[in-house]
C-alpha cells in the first residue's frame, strides 16, 4: 500500500521537524508516501530538507520529498497536515513572563495558560486559520493536526472556526505507550527497565483526562487494586520527570513536592506538573503563611536558546558528514504526531492521547469540552475511550481553563478587546482587574510587531 502524503507546516521546528523526518523514513507504513516540508525561514527549511535527503538516501527508501517556503506549492492532495510553527517563540515567551511578573503573575512556561498562553494564541491563531483556508482549498479531506501551543486554545478555535475540516490537537507529554509504562513502573507493576506485557497492559486500567497541560491521573487499577497511592508515594520521593524537551529549570523545580501537595488537596495525581503548577494560584507568591515551596521561578529562556543552538549544530553535523547518519537513526526517537499518522494510515489500532471534543467520555462535562483523553483512531474518526465522571473540584477548574481558552480563541480571531479582557478576567491566574487592564495594554504594545493590525 502506498504511504500517505504528510505536510509539515513549520518543518524548521527543532521539536518536530527532525523527528518527523526520522519517522517518515524509518516507518514501512510511511516511507512509500510523500513528505512535504514547509517553513517560511529559508535557512531552516534548507537545512531540514538536506537532512531529509540524506536520510532517504541512507536508507534507500522510495519516500518522495517536497520542500517549499510557499505552503500552497506543497499542500495539494495531502492526507495529513501538521501545524508546528511558532514565530520568535522564545523571545516572545520571555517577554510575556517578564512583563506579567511586574503585575504579580508568575509563569514558569508562559505558553499555555495565563497571559503568556493568551498572547501566544493571539500571535499564532490567525496564521493557523490562514493555513486552514489553504487546506480547505487544496486538500479538504486531510486530517489537520495542531501541534502549536496553546494546543487546547488553538484546537478549540479550529473546532469553532474551521468545522468543515477534520482536526485534532496534540501534545508530546502523554505519548503512548511510554506514559503508561512510566506509571506502571511507579506503581510497582513492572521493574525500572521493563515494559508492560500485553497481559499486564490489559490488567492495568489507566485513565488520564483534563485540558491539555492540566491533566490528572483519575484511575490506576491493576488487577482490581488501586495503585494511585503507590504512584503518589513514588512521586513524593522523586521529582516528576517532564517530557517537554530541554526544560530543566523553572518547569522542573519543586515538581515532586508540588505533585504531592496537589494529590493531597484533590486526591488525584497531576500528570504534567511542570505545566500544571502554572495553572493554579497556589505558588504565585501572594500567600501570608510561609510555604516550603517558593513562588514559581520565571521561565528561563537562555537554556532554550542554547538547546536550539546545540540541535542545529547537530543537524549541520549530519548534513556536512561530520556525524554519521547511523547515529541519526540510532538516537532520534519517534514523534507523537507521526506515530499517530502511522497508526491511522496503517490501521494499527493503537490508542493515543489526543486533544479532542469530549463526546460522552466524561459524562459530567459538556460534549464539546476539549479534553486530552486516550482515543482510538482511524482515517474516519477519533473516538475517545470512556473515562468516567470528572471529579468534583477538578471539574470546575477544568471548565474555567476551557472557558479561558475559548474566549482567547474568539478574541484572537476577531480582535475584539472586550473578548480579550474577558479571557484575561476568566484566566485562573488573574488577581486584579485593575492590574489586568494595564497588563493587557503593556503586552499588546510590547508585541505590536507580532500581532495583526486589527488590534491597533
Amino acid at each position: 500500500m502506498k504511504g500517505p502524503k504528510v505536510v509539515v507546516l513549520g518543518a524548521g521546528s527543532i521539536f518536530f521537524g527532525r523527528q518527523a523526518i526520522w519517522q517518515m523514513v524509518a516507518s514501512e507504513v510511511l516511507n512509500t508516501g510523500t513528505l512535504g516540508l514547509v517553513d517560511t525561514d529559508p535557512s531552516h527549511l534548507a537545512r531540514m530538507t538536506h537532512l531529509a535527503q540524506k536520510a532517504i538516501a541512507h536508507r534507500g527508501v522510495p519516500l518522495t520529498l517536497e520542500s517549499s517556503t510557499d505552503r500552497r506549492e506543497v499542500l495539494k492532495d495531502a492526507d495529513f497536515v501538521v501545524l508546528s510553527f511558532a514565530e520568535k517563540s522564545v523571545p516572545n515567551r520571555a517577554r510575556d513572563c517578564e512583563i506579567s511578573a511586574r503585575y504579580g503573575i508568575r509563569m514558569c512556561s508562559g505558553d499555555t495558560i495565563g497571559p503568556g498562553g493568551i498572547m501566544r494564541t493571539l500571535r499564532e491563531f490567525p496564521h493557523i486559520l490562514e493555513c486552514c483556508a489553504d487546506v480547505t482549498d487544496l486538500c479538504p479531506n486531510a486530517w489537520v493536526i495542531n501541534y502549536i501551543n496553546p494546543t487546547a486554545a488553538n484546537g478549540i478555535g479550529l473546532q469553532r472556526f474551521a468545522p468543515e475540516l477534520k482536526t485534532f490537537a496534540l501534545c508530546d507529554g502523554l505519548h503512548m505507550p511510554h506514559v503508561k509504562n512510566s506509571y506502571a513502573r511507579r506503581a510497582g507493576i513492572i521493574g525500572p527497565d521493563e515494559v508492560l506485557t500485553p497481559e499486564q497492559d490489559a490488567d492495568f486500567d489507566f485513565r488520564i483526562a483534563g485540558p491539555n497541560h492540566f491533566t490528572w491521573l483519575l484511575k490506576a487499577e491493576y488487577q482490581g487494586a488501586d495503585r494511585v497511592p503507590a504512584i503518589a508515594e513514588s512521586l513524593r520521593r522523586s521529582a516528576a520527570t517532564e517530557t517537554d524537551g530541554p526544560d530543566k529549570g523553572a518547569k522542573a523545580r519543586f515538581n515532586d513536592a508540588i505533585t504531592y501537595e496537589l494529590y493531597k488537596a484533590f486526591g488525584y495525581v497531576p500528570t504534567c506538573t511542570g505545566h500544571t503548577k502554572e495553572y493554579v494560584r497556589y505558588w504565585q507568591g501572594h500567600n501570608l503563611t510561609e510555604d516550603a515551596i517558593p513562588p514559581l521561578d520565571l521561565w528561563d529562556h537562555i537554556p532554550r536558546y542554547e538547546w536550539h543552538w546545540r540541535n542545529w549544530n547537530e543537524i549541520d553535523g549530519y548534513n556536512y558528514g561530520v556525524l554519521p547518519m547511523e547515529r541519526f537513526f540510532a538516537e532520534t526517537r519517534a514523534d507523537h504526531a507521526t506515530d499517530i499518522i502511522e497508526t491511522m494510515w496503517g490501521g494499527r489500532n493503537k490508542p493515543f492521547f489526543i486533544n479532542t471534543p469530549n463526546g460522552t467520555a466524561v459524562p459530567n462535562m459538556p460534549d464539546d469540552a476539549f479534553l486530552e483523553m486516550l482515543c482510538d483512531l482511524s482515517m474516519d474518526a477519533v473516538t475517545p475511550r470512556e473515562v468516567g465522571p470528572a471529579p468534583v473540584g477538578l471539574r470546575g477548574l477544568w471548565q474555567q481553563v476551557l472557558d479561558t481558552h475559548e474566549l482567547t480563541a474568539r478574541a484572537a480571531r476577531s480582535g475584539d478587546r472586550d473578548l480579550l479582557y474577558a479571557a484575561f478576567a476568566c484566566d485562573p491566574l488573574t488577581q486584579s482587574l485593575a492590574d489586568t487592564r494595564r497588563l493587557i495594554e503593556a503586552l499588546l504594545q510590547a508585541e505590536k510587531d507580532m500581532l495583526p493590525a486589527f488590534w491597533f
